[in-house]
């Protein structure tokens, strides 16, 4: 499919074809206005899981993708191309991998020209790993496995961290945590989703715990879905940690947080890392008592930044919850949206090119411009956040924290 240029004039057959049809309308007196073509709409892929397990997630996603959509659209489109639309072209990967990446080979097929996709991190591997085929853009929104950006695809691009700079980030301030309280956690139990995203988190912070003179007694792996953890929170119970840690996705999460406190489980701290319901206003106002003083490290936008704020309010005056999952896609399409405009085109390599030069710093994220290495933007940074009194704060680093943190959990 040819791309998409800078539409800078009029050929001789628009113009006359244009200046034609405006003299029947104007009749004589002066000459007329020259109307010029519409841009071609540049079309953009969001292959979200919209139903399935974890269908909450991935429509918060495409929510948030929409708006971003919406906004450049409201703003003028991509100017550099005469103002050309945005379109989106939907599909829903059932938070099934094979299916997001048949998504993915329908829309190259159709000619899409840039691909924002998929939620979880196996679903991303794959829709990147179909979209490497077409070498369409592909920008990951959420996915954190550092897989997805170590195989080298020249096409797949990740504007948030991964797990890897996640987990090192969420171990070295649980150390600072611990230590400003004077070390009262020394062993720890990891509860993590069997998928790719929790078994790697899981490896990750078992190796790296130890080296912070904390314990881990016992790892818990558990299917997607989940309905009952009364077992896994007795066995936490017997084992008494100092810290449960969990690695899951949001429904599980809430699960094990509420099952918890009914077989009152009183571990000093619940620290998670990329925990699918910590950092969720909706568990937040659903389960406050569950949530109270829950600790994360996660993706979080900067709550001094006012470019975050206004868009928070906008989308809850769409009646949406601000979960990261809106702000992450709605970033993922902003990051691609200003490659596209700086290209000038929809030529893929161009896009491409933009994408690893990128220096883009219109995200309200607490990261500094873009600074894209083999296509993960290394200016990107987790936070800590803590549940507290019905909100939740950033902790951790100070230069965003609009709180200090409390640990260990008050009994």
């Amino acid at each position: 499919m040819a791309d998409k240029r800078k539409t800078s004039g009029l050929s001789k057959r628009d113009f006359m074809a244009a200046a034609g049809a405006t003299a029947m309308v104007a009749g004589v007196g002066g000459f007329p206005a020259v109307l010029r073509a519409q841009p071609a709409n540049v079309k953009i892929g969001l292959i979200h899981p919209v139903s399935g397990f974890i269908a909450f997630s991935g429509t918060q996603c495409r929510e948030g993708a929409l708006m971003a959509i919406e906004d450049i659209n409201a703003a003028g489109g991509i100017k550099s191309m005469g103002g050309a639309k945005l379109e989106a072209v939907l599909a829903d990967s059932q938070g099934k991998p094979d299916i997001g990446a048949a998504e993915v080979a329908k829309m190259a097929e159709a000619g899409i020209d840039g691909i924002v996709a998929g939620y979880s991190s196996a679903i991303s591997l794959a829709t990147s790993q179909e979209a490497a085929k077409s070498n369409t853009p592909h920008v990951v929104d959420v996915g954190v496995s550092d897989e997805i950006i170590k195989r080298g695809l020249p096409n797949t691009f990740r504007f948030s961290p991964g797990y890897g700079v996640i987990a090192k980030f969420a171990v070295d301030n649980l150390d600072k945590i611990n230590k400003a309280a004077g070390s009262p956690a020394k062993t720890a139990m990891i509860i993590h989703e069997e998928s790719l995203f929790g078994t790697g988190s899981a490896g990750l912070l078992q190796k790296e715990l130890p080296g912070i003179g904390i314990e881990v007694i016992e790892v818990i792996k558990h299917a997607n879905p989940t309905r009952d953890f009364t077992n896994i929170a007795l066995q936490i119970k017997a084992k008494n940690p100092d810290l449960v840690i969990p690695a899951n996705y949001y429904n599980e999460y809430v699960l094990l947080a509420r099952t918890m406190r009914q077989q009152k489980v009183q571990p000093k701290g619940i620290y998670s890392v990329l925990g699918g319901a910590a950092s969720s206003y909706k568990f937040v106002n659903e389960f406050p008592e569950a949530a109270q003083y829950i600790m994360d490290c996660n993706h979080w936008f900067n709550p001094k930044s006012d470019i975050a704020l206004q868009r928070k309010a906008a989308a809850e005056a769409k009646g949406l919850i601000y979960t990261y999952e809106v702000f992450l896609a709605y970033n993922a399409v902003a990051f691609l949206a200003d490659a596209i405009d700086r290209a000038g085109s929809t030529d893929k390599d161009a896009v491409i090119a933009a994408l690893g030069n990128s220096t883009w710093d219109k995200h309200g994220m607490p990261y500094g411009p873009t600074k894209i290495v083999g296509g993960q933007n290394e200016g990107g940074q987790p936070v800590n956040t803590q549940v507290l009194d019905g909100d939740i704060q950033v902790i951790f680093p100070e230069e965003f924290a609009s709180a200090a943190p409390v640990f260990p959990m008050p009994a």
